[in-house]
């Protein structure tokens, strides 16, 4: 279970490496209505993904490093912190866009949580949880 967690995890944050990194105007797009594109802050929002996708590579790194060195960890609670280091990181993700989703039920917030972004939500909670309980397993 371990290594397929962590195989989800390296995959998940390289496909947030491609959007917002390799693929940051697309991401922006993602956010950004159509109508308000034409605004330096569009432009900004493009640069800033870039940083974004650096954080999301770093964890990349972090997951393939624990994939190839799976004995370097040899106690439980070794794996639970690092497990934790990635539930953080997929719940951060989630939990920030908690507040926006639950704006767009009232038809406000600052962009739209459906179609892909929905994805992106509904899976960094499925990963946070999924970390996060093996984390438990392995803590216990």
């Amino acid at each position: 279970m371990l290594e397929f967690i962590l195989v989800l995890n390296t995959i998940w944050f390289a496909m947030g490496f491609n959007v917002f990194s390799i693929r940051s105007r697309i991401f922006a797009k993602m956010v950004v209505p159509k109508e308000h594109r034409d605004t330096p802050v569009f432009e900004t929002l493009i640069l800033s993904g870039k940083f974004l996708g650096g954080f999301n590579l770093a964890f990349v790194a972090l997951n393939i490093l624990l994939l190839s060195n799976l004995s370097s960890f040899n106690n439980g609670q070794q794996w639970a912190i690092l497990l934790i280091v990635n539930t953080i990181a997929h719940g951060t993700q989630f939990g920030f866009n908690v507040p926006v989703a639950l704006q767009n039920r009232q038809g406000k917030g600052a962009w739209k949580i459906k179609g892909p972004m929905l994805f992106i939500f509904v899976t960094d909670f499925f990963m946070m949880a999924l970390n996060g309980a093996l984390a438990g397993f392995y803590f216990f």
